[in-house]
């Protein structure tokens, strides 16, 4: 009788704490929904509007940014309401909170880039002071302890992870479905290591972003912009830092690595390409994945499911082993490295059909694309980068002309 009692307890408690945190995600998707048409109207009020004026930019017409303002609000207002507060929490609210400002302020006024990283290392130095902190990683059995390195090893993951989610916001919706779909695997790993409490913060963040999503989606009617990006990628960061690198298993940065697979490779790539073309890690460019996809001829809802793919696939790589090694199992193991390799397989695959047009039509991934059709967007879009490149060149020897004439202007003075 005593043992039907505690078996009918507990059962009751595991069904009361599922209750409570279906409530709380639908709490942040509801706010977040809900607080998006007013933040959208606050974008017109106070300029917070993307104009496309390079061909980088993917939509045609004025759009509002800010977006991620509604993405905080949902966030914030379900984790005051059901989560007990934490250092991982304050540190969240805070740094996130600072963000959402310097987001606001970029979409706006277009703030340089260095100003924005040096708010983004003192963010991410709030987060330190909180405790959150990489201090080491398990590389095939092996203890590896960071010691001192822990706090700027932490901090540029944390800056680094943050720049990665904004540099994938190039298409509609990509972003913040990207961002839901790693909430989600980092839910599941949480899941299967028994960390409740960051579970329910990784769910509700899942929550706030697919409350924004029916307004982000293709055709969107409103950006999230930096003010959404640099908050995901930052609360993301500490939720990884914290429960993720932690991990006691034989190779425990594969998990973080695998679930953010697709922004950090696209983030390194891009900043491999900058630097080979002479330019600033910084600087602006056309060469993302996502931009890829779309020159080869995909509209951006087919874009966007090709990658939100990637990063399910990845997600479930990293959930299965982690419960292989929870579980100590070989069998399990060789599970994980099957599922990985199917994963590379199918994305190979998915490439041949992508390569040319007539394959696309014929895998049936792609709607019907004309090659004269594709040639001509090609054509003018390259037309319209060479004249931006031009102009650019123009200013600078413009510049240059300004400076020389200044100083033989004060040689003729003296």
């Amino acid at each position: 009788m005593e043992i039907t009692s505690l078996v009918t307890a507990e059962l009751t408690s595991i069904i009361t704490s599922l209750i409570i945190a279906i409530v709380a995600v639908a709490c942040a998707a509801l706010v977040s929904y809900t607080t998006t048409p007013p933040v959208r109207l606050l974008a017109f009020r106070i300029g917070a509007i993307d104009i496309p004026t390079d061909a980088r930019r993917m939509h045609k017409k004025p759009m509002p940014r800010i977006g991620g303002l509604a993405i905080f609000a949902g966030f914030l207002v379900a984790t005051l309401v059901f989560c007990e507060p934490s250092s991982q929490l304050f540190a969240i609210w805070i740094g996130g909170g600072i963000l959402v400002v310097l987001g606001i302020l970029d979409d706006i006024f277009r703030l340089p880039a260095l100003i924005k990283l040096i708010v983004q290392l003192c963010v991410a130095g709030i987060a330190v002071s909180f405790g959150i902190l990489i201090e080491h990683i398990t590389l095939f059995g092996a203890h590896i302890e960071f010691g001192y390195f822990a706090i700027p090893i932490t901090m540029l993951w944390i800056v680094g992870l943050s720049n990665a989610i904004n540099l994938i916001d190039g298409l509609d919706g990509l972003s913040c479905g990207v961002s839901a779909i790693t909430s989600i695997s980092i839910f599941m790993v949480m899941l299967i290591t028994g960390d409740y409490t960051a579970a329910l913060i990784t769910a509700i963040l899942t929550g706030s972003c697919l409350g924004f999503l029916p307004y982000n989606k293709n055709p969107a009617k409103i950006f999230m912009g930096d003010t959404g990006a640099l908050f995901l990628g930052y609360t993301l960061s500490i939720i990884s830092v914290q429960g993720l690198f932690k991990l006691h298993t034989m190779l425990s940065f594969l998990v973080p690595v695998s679930i953010f697979a697709l922004p950090i490779f696209d983030t390194l790539i891009a900043i491999i390409r900058r630097l080979l073309h002479g330019q600033s890690p910084f600087h602006p460019d056309r060469g993302h994945f996502h931009h890829k996809l779309v020159d080869m001829g995909f509209s951006h809802k087919e874009a966007v499911k090709i990658l939100y793919a990637i990063s399910g696939l990845m997600g479930l790589v990293a959930a299965t082993y982690t419960e292989a090694m929870f579980q100590e199992s070989s069998t399990r193991i060789w599970k994980t490295v099957i599922l990985l390799v199917a994963a590379v397989i199918i994305l190979v695959l998915i490439f041949i059909c992508m390569k040319k047009p007539s394959t696309r039509i014929l895998s049936g991934l792609a709607e019907h694309v004309s090659e004269i059709r594709l040639e001509a967007e090609k054509q003018e879009r390259e037309a319209k980068e060479k004249a931006e490149a031009e102009a650019e060149a123009h200013e600078k020897a413009a510049l240059v002309e300004k400076k020389r004439q200044k100083k033989e202007n004060k040689k003729a003075d003296k």
